[in-house]
């Protein structure tokens, strides 16, 4: 599939009220006009409700689309029987990648759960398994998610790391009025900006090989503030949370900071039936904005 640079590509905010069908229309048919027997938006439409009933490849696709009701291709789009295998596995070679990601990623946000009003995107990076070739390292991809909805995802350049893909991503999506979350590796002052600039609040996680900012954090005297605590067991560990919040204190300074957390893990867990139990604790910083562009 041929790609763009994320910085060339332009989505159209998706309204709720939007239907799928609508929202491919907008994707450039890469086909040559004569020949063509279904719509780009149908085909993508099977495609994408194939995937969701469990379909994970071309040959199973063209199954789905087989074996599904005339009423049902009707409604996405497919007037004229089902496409077979090779359709599907011809167009879909020729579509840009990243536009049609960032195209079902629009549509998704539309159809998503909003929890106080607010929507949680968590960006996380993974490794592709099973994807490497040769000498060629697996492609490593950099996600947006909200619940189980991917929102977007860019590729993280062979030279480079998560970083300045993040930036990339936050610069696709729609994050106005969401919280987002993202691990200590992302922990940037320059990310924090690209965040306040789309509006929206986060949550960045400080560890200490953030030393600086970890060392300005752990000398609050976090043991006069009030704290939350949960317990929960399973799995053959029991773990113990403790939270406490707090104003950010003058000498903390970090891009927009609003709020910082304090969050201690301590963990017993068993590695053998009649073993003792080994105890873990984990104390970990959490620097939050509460405001957005609004601050």
């Amino acid at each position: 599939m041929s790609s763009s640079h994320p910085g060339e590509l332009i989505v159209e905010p998706v309204s709720r009220q939007d239907h799928l069908i609508q929202v491919l229309q907008g994707v450039p048919d890469p086909r040559k006009p004569r020949g063509r027997r279904h719509t780009l938006a149908a085909l993508i439409a099977v495609a994408v409700c194939a995937t969701l009933a469990g379909a994970k490849g071309f040959t199973a696709i063209g199954q789905w689309a087989a074996e599904t009701t005339t009423h049902t291709l009707t409604a996405l789009g497919m007037l004229r029987g089902a496409a077979d295998e090779a359709t599907f596995r011809r167009t879909f070679a020729r579509l840009d990648a990243d536009l049609l990601d960032q195209v079902l990623g629009a549509w998704a946000a539309t159809r998503l759960m909003v929890v106080n009003g607010l929507r949680v995107i968590s960006l996380d990076g993974k490794t592709l398994r099973g994807a490497r070739t040769g000498t060629e390292r697996a492609p490593h991809l950099v996600a947006a998610l909200c619940g189980t909805t991917t929102l977007g995802q860019v590729a993280v350049d062979a030279k480079s790391n998560e970083i300045p893909a993040v930036r990339d991503l936050l610069g696709l999506l729609d994050i106005d009025g969401a919280v987002v979350t993202l691990d200590a590796m992302h922990t940037q002052t320059d990310t924090a900006t690209t965040i306040r600039t789309g509006g929206a609040h986060y949550v960045f996680t400080v560890k200490a090989n953030n030393k600086n900012l970890y060392a300005q954090l752990k000398k609050v005297p976090w043991k006069h503030v009030p704290v939350h605590t949960t317990r929960d067991t399973g799995h053959g560990r029991k773990e113990t949370r403790t939270i406490k919040t707090a104003q950010v204190p003058a000498w903390v300074t970090f891009e927009g900071a609003a709020q910082i957390a304090q969050l201690r893990r301590t963990t017993w867990r068993k590695k053998s039936k009649g073993s003792p139990k080994r105890k873990s604790v984990e104390v970990v910083y959490l620097m939050l904005l509460q405001f957005g562009r609004h601050l």
